[in-house]
């Protein structure tokens, strides 16, 4: 009795060992874990501004179906509440106190944020030139701004940071102190909040926070009764998905849960038989969420989400134990039966997902465990704990009808070896004659937001300015004060080269944020008072200047002698908005990924570029960054099938036996490829790992046909269950290409066909011994 006890006491421990660990986990939604770890700078660049810079905070607002004076009222209205909330670090929304704050901090630091700060400037050749400057302005069409200036800055600090840190005239336009969309129907908002893209919690309140101060601001605002607020942006993106993937996972599960449930009772019969049969789904499923939270410290929603298919592999091992038990021996007696056969699928099961544990995708690497964990646990379960607990007697009444249609295929097996074998050939022609290429070449196919969401994004950034320029330059640094060195030793080069035509605009950081070093060389090159006064006396000599009218210039060169040295935290909204996404911080330092305009000598400038700056051309990495995705999943499904091959070959010893196993799984494969492509379809990364699942899967039915025992009513009962292990996976993963999620949907979508392929291409040409004599 003891040494029959003792797996249920292991098992006993195990649950409860698993059931701690998985109420202990930490869940995260992040999609960027279903994306490859960065293989070059300018992909790491694009990932750190993504995940943790500033771009990740920023939300885009629009505001519109009311008349326009309503409007702008309400535009204002909700920027003044939402700038006394803590949630939001700026609110721009055009107004004249955002402009006057950074016009102001522009001009009263204009000596240590200009590059033209040298003591040649501040020389009296330098300064008579610069007062030579500042006549011909006040003669041109610059006139009135220049007699207003000049006086406190005859160098032209102020003037040229205006050209440098003005960027281009694509941003919004500007009516009644609001931003307006170009057809005058919408007021436009750009807000950045105070917590990071990656804490979606801190993000959906900010959202939250936002839709009601909106709601107080339009019920305090005549003519807005019927005003909208409509916002994108990376924070809400991640919201949407996050209840898209708890929405979808909750979902699916119930429907998967409930379809199993169904083909079960019809084949048991017994509610008791029931709950059994699900002991290795539910010991699986704790067992692969308590193995990816001790390995990767935390568990992804999808990875979750794929416990669905759990639903449809691991319970096979237990249909497999309970429809092939008989009255005489009972449970045990069929498990001394099967477990050869049962053992050997788990492996090439398990075969098949270790490949995904090589993934750079954080996201498959853990689907991987989680299957491999589930499944090890599922098959011990069903191994050592089941045979004990199934009641003396129990067979499952309602089996055999279910096993109806696999009889029918090998009593026709001619006629089905002749339709699924024309069916192939097709599969076959159609793919070789195929015009165009197999894969999907959008790399936004990958993102589970809609369609309508990704076009509104679109237009708010355009409307904006927020432009979404091709070629970046990226570098790293270890603090910032380097990334911003580095910054400045660029200027120089990118003005020669925009001054030859080789390239348009550019922005850097270090033109916003000066580094320390340039800051206090700045402010070395400002002469005191004394010296001052003389060599500016000399440099208007012979000029039609009045000497007394420049004394605010000598005021503001004595107070910039002794301000304090800028940093990120003193710069303005719009000025600090524009450094964030320039510059990112990450674990192993700083990150700087710096817009160009357009580029028309890209050699010059690649050969003009120091080491360790790289040119980077958005839409190639996004080519290469898909490419990757391509290369990866197909190298894993094809060393999977590999290994499922391997073991198959250890354990059969029969290259003719191999062949009845792998050939009906390649015929499945090739004709599922087809069916996908039809019509104009690509192919997807996640159908590719789909195929994998197809042989880990499929392979399972194939060995049962082939090691199908020569009793008769041994074999109907293995037919029968083969049947409903099918039923069961095609349900789970069927309900999985309902999904929004295109890894769920394009994997749930792949398997289901390829695995009902399996089933009858298994059936048509996968025979044993006792049916060939």
């Amino acid at each position: 009795m003891r040494r029959k006890l003792w797996p249920l006491w292991l098992w006993l421990a195990g649950l409860t060992l698993c059931v701690g660990l998985t109420a202990r986990t930490h869940y995260r939604t992040d999609m960027g874990d279903f994306l490859p770890k960065a293989h070059s700078l300018g992909q790491a660049a694009l990932e750190a501004q993504v995940s943790g810079g500033g771009a990740a905070k920023l939300l885009l607002v629009a505001i519109d179906h009311a008349p326009a004076p309503a409007l702008e009222a309400l535009n204002k209205r909700l920027a003044s509440l939402l700038r006394q909330s803590p949630d939001f670090e700026a609110v721009l929304n055009g107004d004249d106190s955002a402009l006057a704050e950074t016009q102001n901090f522009v001009w009263k630091n204009r000596y240590l944020l200009s590059a033209n700060t040298t003591p040649q400037t501040f020389s009296v050749a330098g300064l008579h030139k610069a007062l030579e400057n500042g006549l011909a302005l006040l003669n041109s069409e610059l006139g009135g701004v220049a007699a207003q200036t000049l006086p406190a800055d005859p160098t032209g600090a102020a003037l040229g940071l205006a050209q440098s840190l003005g960027g281009d005239t694509n941003g919004p336009r500007t009516e009644n102190g609001a931003w307006v969309s170009p057809n005058g129907q919408a007021t436009l908002l750009l807000l950045r909040t105070n917590a990071p893209g990656f804490d979606l919690d801190a993000q959906q309140r900010a959202q939250t926070l936002l839709m009601q101060d909106f709601t107080a601001a339009r019920a305090a605002t005549a003519g807005a009764a019927n005003a909208r607020l409509r916002m994108t942006g990376p924070g809400v993106f991640a919201v949407q998905t996050r209840d898209v993937t708890k929405r979808d996972v909750t979902r699916l599960s119930l429907l998967a849960s409930a379809g199993a449930v169904l083909f079960l009772l019809l084949a048991y019969r017994s509610v008791v038989a029931l709950g059994l049969g699900l002991l290795p789904v539910i010991s699986g499923a704790l067992a692969g969420i308590a193995a990816v939270s001790l390995v990767f410290g935390f568990v992804h929603a999808i990875t979750l989400g794929f416990g669905v298919t759990l639903i449809g592999e691991a319970l096979d091992y237990s249909v497999y134990l309970l429809t092939q038990t008989q009255r005489e021996g009972g449970a045990r007696a069929a498990m001394a039966r099967i477990w050869p056969i049962l053992r050997l699928g788990a492996l090439t099961s398990i075969a098949g997902f270790a490949a995904m544990l090589g993934s750079s995708f954080t996201g498959f690497a853990q689907l991987g465990l989680f299957s491999i964990a589930g499944l090890v646990a599922a098959v011990l379960v069903t191994r050592f704990v089941l045979p004990a607990l199934v009641p003396d007697g129990f067979f499952a009444p309602g089996a055999l009808a279910i096993g109806a249609p696999l009889r029918w295929i090998r009593r026709h097996r001619g006629l089905a070896r002749l339709g699924l074998g024309g069916l192939a050939v097709l599969a076959l022609l159609s793919l070789a004659l195929h015009r165009g290429g197999f894969w999907q070449t959008d790399l936004l196919s990958l993102s589970p937001l809609p369609p309508a969401t990704q076009a509104l994004d679109k237009t708010l950034r355009g409307e904006l300015g927020i432009t979404n320029p091709q070629f970046f330059l990226a570098w790293r640094a270890g603090s910032e004060e380097q990334a911003l060195e580095i910054s400045e030793s660029l200027e120089p080069i990118l003005s020669g080269l925009a001054a030859k035509g080789e390239i348009g605009s550019f922005s850097l950081p270090s033109q916003i944020l000066p580094s320390i070093a340039a800051q206090q060389a700045r402010r070395a090159a400002l002469p005191d008072d004394a010296t001052l006064h003389t060599r500016f006396a000399a440099a208007l000599s012979g000029m039609p200047y009045q000497a007394n009218a420049f004394a605010p210039f000598f005021k503001d060169v004595s107070a910039a002698r002794v301000a304090p040295l800028l940093t990120a935290a003193s710069l303005p909204a719009p000025l600090a908005l524009n450094l964030q996404a320039m510059l990112a911080q990450t674990k192993t330092g700083w990150i700087v990924l710096a817009p160009l305009g357009t580029v028309n000598g890209l050699a010059a400038l690649q050969a003009a570029l120091p080491a360790g700056v790289e040119l980077v051309d958005l839409n190639r990495q996004s080519t290469l960054l898909l490419r990757l995705f391509q290369h990866e999943a197909t190298a894993l499904a094809l060393f999977g099938s590999l290994a499922i091959l391997c073991i198959l070959a250890l354990f059969l010893r029969s290259w003719r036996q191999v062949a009845r196993v792998a050939l009906p799984l390649l015929a499945a494969v090739m004709v599922c490829a087809a069916a996908l492509i039809l019509g104009g379809g690509k192919l997807s990364i996640f159908m590719v790992a789909g195929f994998l699942l197809i042989i880990a899967v499929g392979s399972n039915y194939c060995l049962f046909f082939t090691k199908a025992g020569e009793d008769k009513q041994a074999r109907e009962r293995a037919l029968a269950s083969i049947m409903l292990a099918n039923l069961c996976t095609v349900a789970a993963y069927g309900v999985l290409s309902l999904s929004a999620i295109p890894v769920l949907h394009d994997i749930g979508e792949t398997v289901a066909l390829g695995t009902f392929l399996c089933l009858l291409y298994g059936a048509a040409f996968a025979s044993h011994a006792g049916e060939r004599a």
